[in-house]
């Protein structure tokens, strides 16, 4: 099962994206800030990433650098 990292400071973006990656058999986790991201990357070892850009403590594209 392919696993899906959601990364959306806005809850109810969160949970509808995560509804439909759920409902076509995504196993997913969420994060609602750019540090809790990089915790659960490491953890959570996803094959994609649903990255938004303007979070809180780091940005969407802070986060891409430390994972790149």
């Amino acid at each position: 099962m392919e696993k899906i990292l959601i990364v959306e400071d806005d809850p109810t973006i969160a949970e509808t994206v995560e509804l439909f990656l759920r409902k076509d058999g995504f196993q997913t986790d969420k994060a609602k800030d750019g540090l809790l991201a990089l915790q659960s990357w490491r953890v959570f070892q996803p094959d994609l990433i649903v990255l938004d850009i303007g979070l809180p403590q780091l940005d969407g594209l802070e986060v891409l650098k430390r994972i790149r």
